[in-house]
C-alpha cells in the first residue's frame, strides 16, 4: 500500500517497430531478462540503404546500494535502441554493401558490443546510467529500401546462394577425394603395416624352426652324448672287471706256482735233510767203526808198545842230528807229504 507521501509513477515506454515514444504506459518496472526488437534504417558506404530488424536481450543488474538508479531513465527502451542504432549506423557507414552482407553479424555485434585489448567481441553492453545491460543481439532480417538494391541483393543473394552451393559441392568433391585419398593411403598404411607383421611373423617362425632345429640337434648330440658315455662307461667296467679278473686269475697262478714251488722247495728241503741226515749218520757210523778200530788195535797192541814205537823214531831221528850237527830238520815232497799225526 501507498504511504500518505507516495504516488505511483507511471512510465511512458517506447513501443511499436520502429520504435516510438509512449506507445507504453506501464506503472512497474520489470527488471528482466527480457527482449525488444526494432528496426533501424542504415546506409552503407556505398549508399545502400538496408533496413535491420533488430532484437535485443536484456535485463537490469540493480544494486542493493542504489536500487533506485534503474528508474534514472524514464523511457530506457527508447534511449536504449536510440543508442544502439547510432552505434549500428555510425559502423556499417564504413563499410560497403557486399562486404556488410558477408559480415553483417560481426560487423554489428562489434558496433554493439565492442572488442577487447585481444580484437575480440566483447559479450555484453552497459548503459552506465541505469544499469541496464543489452547481453545478445540477432539479426531478424536484413532488407534493402530501394527496390533496385532490394533486386540487385536478391541477385546476389541468389548468387551467393550458387557460389555457396558450388563451393560446399566443391569441398564435398574435395573432401570426397580427400577421403577417398585418405582411405587409399590408409589402406596402403594398413598393408605395409600387415605387411611387416607378416615378416615379423614369418622372422617369428624362422627363429622358432632355428630354435626347434638347434634343440633337436642338441638333443640328438646330447642323446649320442650319454649313448657314448654309457658305452665308454660300459667299457671301462668291461675293462676293469677282466682287469680284476685277470688279475685273481694271476693271483691264483701265482699262488699256485708259489705253492708248487714252496712244496717242491720243502720236498727237497726234506729230501736232503735225510740225504744229510743219513750222511751224518753214516759218518757218525765210520767214526764209531774207526774209533772202535783204533780202540781194539790200541788194546791189542798194548799202551807201552806204542809208547816206544812212538818215541824210537824221535830217538832216531835225534841221534842222526846229532850226527849231522842238526837239531832238526823235515823232508817234504809231492810224492811224499808231510803227515805230523800218521808217519807218512
Amino acid at each position: 500500500m501507498l504511504g500518505p507521501d507516495e504516488q505511483f509513477t507511471v512510465l511512458s515506454l517506447s513501443g511499436d517497430k520502429p520504435k516510438k515514444p509512449h506507445v507504453i504506459k506501464a506503472l512497474a518496472l520489470q527488471l528482466g531478462p527480457d527482449f525488444m526488437t526494432d528496426i533501424v534504417i542504415v546506409e552503407t558506404a556505398d549508399h545502400a540503404r538496408l533496413s535491420l530488424k533488430l532484437s535485443y536481450n536484456w535485463h537490469f543488474e540493480a544494486s542493493k546500494e542504489t536500487p533506485e538508479k534503474i528508474f534514472s531513465v524514464p523511457d530506457f527502451v527508447g534511449d536504449a535502441c536510440k543508442a544502439i542504432a547510432s552505434r549500428v549506423r555510425g559502423e556499417v557507414a564504413l563499410h560497403n554493401f557486399d562486404e556488410f552482407h558477408r559480415n553483417s553479424a560481426k560487423i554489428i555485434r562489434i558496433a554493439v558490443f565492442g572488442v577487447d585489448e585481444n580484437k575480440k567481441v566483447k559479450n555484453r553492453f552497459l548503459f552506465s546510467a541505469n544499469n541496464l545491460v543489452i547481453s545478445n543481439i540477432d539479426i531478424q532480417s536484413v532488407e534493402p529500401v530501394d527496390s533496385r538494391t532490394r533486386d540487385a541483393l536478391q541477385k546476389s543473394v541468389q548468387l551467393a546462394i550458387e557460389i555457396t552451393t558450388q563451393s560446399q559441392e566443391a569441398t564435398a568433391r574435395h573432401e570426397a577425394a580427400r577421403s577417398e585419398q585418405e582411405a587409399k593411403g590408409e589402406l596402403e598404411r594398413q598393408k605395409i603395416v600387415d605387411e611387416a607383421k607378416a615378416e615379423e611373423a614369418r622372422k617369428s617362425l624362422l627363429e622358432l624352426q632355428a630354435s626347434s632345429a638347434a634343440v633337436e640337434a642338441m638333443g640328438a648330440a646330447s642323446a649320442e652324448a650319454r649313448a657314448q658315455a654309457a658305452r665308454a662307461e660300459i667299457q671301462g667296467l668291461s675293462a676293469v672287471e677282466q682287469a680284476t679278473l685277470s688279475a685273481e686269475a694271476d693271483t691264483v697262478l701265482a699262488k699256485s706256482e708259489l705253492e708248487e714251488i714252496k712244496a717242491t722247495q720243502e720236498a727237497e728241503i726234506s729230501h736232503k735233510k735225510a740225504l744229510d741226515d743219513l750222511e751224518v749218520s753214516r759218518a757218525r757210523d765210520l767214526a764209531n767203526i774207526e774209533s772202535g778200530k783204533f780202540k781194539r788195535i790200541v788194546n791189542t797192541i798194548g799202551r807201552d808198545t806204542l809208547r816206544s814205537i812212538s818215541v824210537a823214531g824221535p830217538d832216531m831221528q835225534e841221534k842222526l842230528l846229532g850226527g849231522l850237527g842238526l837239531k832238526s830238520f823235515a823232508i817234504s815232497g809231492p810224492e811224499s807229504p808231510l803227515n805230523m799225526f800218521g808217519g807218512h
